[in-house]
């Protein structure tokens, strides 16, 4: 290996650097999975969700036109509320699948944090940490895989199906705890093949050989961070020949299960989730947005909330029909909320004082609203939740350890769920 890769080896935070852009030669990715553990692992003692399931609504959901309504006040708008199965509990009137399915869902009305920015508010929503220039935190789903391991010795352990590239990956952890990328669930796992003009017996000779010329280099440099970029390349490989790879194909499905789950993005996004968590994959976050809706937000409501209600509410029903519901919780979450007054141009702004996100699933309580906003959905009414208790309690559903020290390079010791409060309501 040449000086400079030699100089990045010395760095913590460059090693990780390293380690992503190296995987960027393999499968036509940027970064790769949990490659360390090399066998099947059992979940922690303990553990109520096997399995974890993020569904990450970008650009700050509107809790009053979805979970939250305020049916006769001025802030509702054009926005209809719909009953659910809950008594006294209503939704947007976009929503009817999840309506008819709230027994199942724990919805929270009083989230609560500081910042109104999408870049600073969703790294927030998915590491419990607020950015810093210093360091980089693991996401949660890092954070899950570390403690709990892989299910499938070929399968990744974490998964992001959207634009991985503003997630912060592992943070801190091991950089084989990175997120694999799918941007596009139609097209699955992309650039899986050998090169077209080697043969297979070329294409492991070329392998073989690679392996012994850095074979001296390893013996002389040894350590955790060499032996993780060489078990990143040798699992990238057996992945590629690997029968597993079907999981990440969602054309194995019925047409009438993939038009059930919607024929949009989100829709095949959430059905390569349960395909992925089937096959055993721990941890899945799909992305859906735009919501970030300063104009018009009354004209495109309809169809954005019509798309999540279609797919989560699919994605809860084909879980309990596969025997999996039961192991895998299922996280809806968004940065922040959205202002109550409609602005001049028929939208609603940023609004961090109070917003909705839910839980359904193993480990959480379902059939119930936990918090409330004021009449206008402005402030928080009554039990706040802070970004850092929500994450406590997922890692506490989960069965993690919420009050073990992780370190970080520069020494400072940092906690799973950020040293939250666990809502234990919430909890099954």
């Amino acid at each position: 290996m040449n000086r400079q890769v030699l100089e990045m080896l010395d760095n913590p935070m460059s090693r990780r650097r390293l380690f992503a852009q190296a995987s960027a030669g393999l499968l036509g990715v940027k970064v790769l999975t949990d490659l360390e553990q090399l066998a099947i692992a059992a979940p922690a003692p303990g553990t109520s969700a096997k399995q974890i399931i993020v569904l990450m609504m970008r650009g700050a959901m509107s809790h009053l036109d979805t979970f939250d309504p305020k049916p006769g006040r001025e802030v509702q708008g054009e926005t209809e509320t719909i009953k659910t199965k809950t008594p006294g509990v209503l939704f947007g009137k976009s929503l009817p699948g999840l309506a008819g399915l709230s027994e199942d869902l724990a919805v929270i009305r009083s989230m609560t944090t500081e910042t109104g920015d999408h870049e600073q508010g969703t790294y927030f929503m998915r590491t419990a940490y607020k950015k810093l220039n210093s360091i980089r935190h693991p996401g949660l789903g890092a954070w899950f895989v570390n403690v709990t391991g892989k299910i499938s010795k070929d399968l990744p352990g974490n998964v992001i199906i959207g634009n991985a590239n503003d997630h912060p990956g592992a943070g801190f952890l091991e950089s084989t705890l990175i997120p694999m990328p799918i941007a596009d669930a139609a097209k699955g796992l992309e650039n899986i093949a050998p090169p077209a003009y080697l043969s297979e017996q070329n294409f492991k000779r070329r392998l073989t050989l690679a392996d012994k010329i850095d074979a001296d280099f390893r013996r002389k440099f040894s350590s955790n961070e060499i032996t993780t970029y060489t078990q990143m390349y040798r699992d990238a490989v057996r992945l590629m020949g690997s029968s597993e790879l079907e999981a990440f194909d969602i054309t194995k499905e019925s047409e009438k299960t993939r038009e059930a789950y919607g024929n949009h993005k989100f829709g095949q996004g959430c059905l390569l989730a349960r395909r992925l968590v089937k096959a055993g994959v721990r941890f899945v976050e799909v992305e859906f947005g735009p919501w970030d809706m300063h104009q018009q937000i009354f004209a495109d409501i309809p169809e954005r909330a019509g798309n999540l209600d279609q797919a989560m509410s699919m994605l809860i029903t084909d879980l309990k029909e596969q025997g999996l519901f039961k192991s895998t919780m299922i996280v809806l979450a968004t940065e922040f909320g959205r202002t109550p007054k409609i602005n001049e141009n028929g939208g609603r702004d940023h609004h961090p004082g109070v917003f909705s996100c839910v839980l359904a699933g193993a480990g959480i309580k379902g059939g119930q609203v936990y918090g409330s906003s004021d009449k206008d959905g402005f402030a928080v009414d009554d039990d706040s939740v802070s970004v850092e208790d929500f994450h406590t309690t997922i890692a506490k559903a989960a069965g993690l350890d919420i009050t073990k020290d992780y370190f970080a390079p520069n020494g400072r010791p940092f906690k799973i769920g950020g040293g939250g409060e666990v809502i234990s309501k919430l909890l099954a």
